[in-house]
């Protein structure tokens, strides 16, 4: 570097997350060999999100800036031989949304340091990202405690001709958890019909959605259970745990052009039919003994209730992790359904979470593969960094590959987006 030895931003005790309407503090430090000239040093925050109708092009489509700041640290002068230091503190904006990267877009913090020299000498420019997060509390989600459910009918038929019907219900015992939360999920079948369904399949999914003039989304499965199929003229009920991995929380409030869902998506493979029930991933877990809050809308009075679920506890990795817990035993001898069809369990048959053994997160610049890869850690999944649970220590670095989740595993374009959460609630009974 010539006269530069060192040239580096440095943050007050090394913190790199930060929420909104914090300052943020730190020092440029300097060190010079020899005598070096200048016009002016100055550092720069910056915030902004762009969009793209491209995979991991940085070329963007739509952008939208959420503060620009820059602060002049000396006006021309001499900097002696030896180590110098300038200190620097900047006020974040508490309506700025959450980091995030994901296939189509970034929302992205950066502080920037210059070194700007008289004529025909060479200009110093450095650069660090830092992250934002702006915690979800579900306790201020209206009615995130309620029960979710929904219900779909569909005909079998042969050779067009109907031979029966079949109506599928779901229901999850509220609309919101955290990572390490369990999901009870609760499926009846009724099948009014001489037929056979296929297996039926619960997913836990992630859609993450990119505002340009074209709108795409990207959706992906995070964790999977299966069960057995239910036969003619049966009426069946399917009980199953998912436990919630580590995930970012859902939404990026304060940003127009991304936004990120989740969602429950129960079907069969025959018929085929399947119902969705939107949820809440967040950082605060709702907690019935709390006061109700004016953000949440009022209710009746409820009966009392439980604690919320404690989190399993933690596992070596994430690789290692068991996707759902087991489903709750049934009494033996369920009673006769509605409308004369005899009841049953239906078995889970196999269960699974889209998370592999985390490898090191591969270069941008490498070439995607053809071929039927694996999920991979890669901050390009669509992660909001790092991740943050209340009451459980210090934030996961960005470097983690626990700050981010699992490669999607196809790159389908357009993608059909899931209904919205209000036209799912349309049909709830």
């Amino acid at each position: 570097m010539g006269k530069l030895l060192e040239f580096v931003i440095t943050l007050t005790n090394n913190k790199v997350v930060y929420n909104p309407g914090e300052s943020i503090s730190g020092n440029v430090k300097i060190k010079v060999a020899n005598p070096l000239q200048y016009k002016a040093i100055k550092v720069n925050c910056h915030g902004s999100c762009g969009v793209t109708n491209k995979v991991n092009d940085e070329i963007w489509a739509e952008e939208e800036q959420y503060f620009n700041s820059t602060l002049s640290l000396a006006d021309k002068g001499t900097l002696s031989a030896g180590d110098h230091s300038f200190p620097f503190q900047f006020l974040i904006s508490d309506t700025v949304p959450t980091s995030f990267e994901g296939l189509y877009g970034k929302i992205m913090y950066i502080m920037k340091a210059s070194i700007d020299t008289p004529r025909f000498s060479k200009d110093y420019k450095i650069q660090r990202s830092f992250h934002l997060l702006r915690p979800l509390n579900l306790n201020e989600v209206p009615e995130i405690e309620k029960p979710n459910s929904t219900t779909t009918t569909k005909d079998f038929t042969y050779l067009l001709v109907k031979t029966g019907t079949l109506t599928l219900k779901a229901k999850t015992d509220q609309r919101g958890y955290i990572p390490g939360q369990v999901i009870e999920l609760t499926t009846e079948i009724k099948n009014d019909s001489t037929k056979r369904t296929g297996r039926i399949l619960a997913s836990l999914r992630q859609k993450v959605t990119y505002r340009t003039k074209r709108v795409v989304c990207s959706c992906r499965t995070i964790a999977e259970v299966e069960g057995a199929g239910v036969k003619g003229g049966k009426r069946a009920e399917w009980k199953e745990q998912i436990i919630v991995p580590q995930l970012p929380q859902s939404g990026l409030d304060g940003c127009s052009l991304i936004s990120m869902d989740y969602f429950l998506q129960v079907s069969l493979k025959s018929p085929e039919v399947f119902v969705i029930l939107p949820i809440h991933i967040g950082n605060v877990a709702f907690d019935a003994t709390l006061p109700q809050t004016p953000s949440r809308h009022p209710r009746p009075s409820p009966a009392p209730r439980p604690p919320p679920r404690p989190s399993p506890s933690p596992r070596a990795s994430i690789g290692s992790a068991t996707p759902s817990a087991p489903p709750a035993e049934e009494s033996p001898g369920q009673a006769r359904g509605a409308g004369g069809l005899s009841g049953e369990a239906i078995p889970a048959k196999s269960y699974s979470l889209q998370y592999p053994s985390a490898p090191e997160p591969a270069p941008r610049s490498r070439p995607r593969s053809s071929g039927p890869l694996g999920p991979q850690f890669s901050v390009s999944a669509g992660a909001t960094v790092p991740f943050f649970l209340e009451g459980r220590g210090s934030p996961v670095p960005a470097s983690s590959p626990l700050a981010s989740p699992p490669e999607y595993s196809s790159q389908a374009f357009p993608h059909e987006p899931p209904p919205t959460y209000e036209q799912s609630c349309t049909s709830n009974s």
